[in-house]
C-alpha cells in the first residue's frame, strides 16, 4: 500500500512540475529557438506589418530572408514569433504595411510607412545588419522594434 501511495505522489508531482514550466521555456524546440518580436508603437490599425528574419549580412543586403511572417495589428500593436530558429547571427527588418499591398511604399527616396529593425538603431536610411544584428544560441529571445 506504501508503495501505490509513493507511485501516486511521484505521479502527481512530476505533472505539477511540468505544468508549472513558464511559457517561455515551453517555446524551445529540438530545432532550434522562438523569437518573440513585440511592436508597441504603431500609428493604426490599418493593414499589417511584415517581419523578415535574415541569417546573414549578405542576405541581408539581397533582402533574401531566411524566415519572413506578417501579423495583424491591434490596439496599434502587434507581436510575432519565428520559430526552430538554429544559433547564429541574425537581424530582422518590419515594415508597417498601412495600404496591405504586400510592399513598402516610398514617395521617391523617401518611406511613406513605419519600418523598423532589431536594437532600434537610428540612421537615416535603410536599416543595416551590422546595427541590427543579435546571437541566437539555445535560449529563445524578445525584442522590441519601435516604429
Amino acid at each position: 500500500m506504501t508503495r501505490i501511495i509513493i507511485i501516486v505522489l511521484v505521479s502527481i508531482l512530476s505533472f505539477l512540475a511540468n505544468a508549472q514550466e513558464s511559457p517561455r521555456k515551453q517555446l524551445v524546440s529540438d530545432n532550434g529557438v522562438t523569437i518573440h518580436v513585440n511592436i508597441p508603437n504603431i500609428t493604426s490599425d490599418k493593414g499589417k506589418v511584415y517581419f523578415s528574419l535574415y541569417n546573414s549580412k549578405d542576405s541581408f543586403i539581397r533582402r533574401i530572408p531566411f524566415q519572413n511572417t506578417e501579423a495583424l495589428i491591434n490596439k496599434k500593436k502587434t507581436e510575432a514569433f519565428f520559430k526552430n530558429v538554429p544559433e547564429g547571427t541574425y537581424a530582422i527588418i518590419c515594415y508597417h504595411d498601412v495600404n496591405d499591398n504586400k510592399k513598402m511604399d516610398f514617395d521617391g527616396f523617401m518611406p511613406i510607412e513605419d519600418y523598423g529593425s532589431t536594437n532600434n538603431p537610428k540612421s537615416f536610411g535603410p536599416p543595416q545588419f551590422d546595427a541590427s544584428k543579435f546571437e541566437v544560441v539555445k535560449t529563445n529571445l524578445t525584442f522590441e522594434i519601435r516604429f
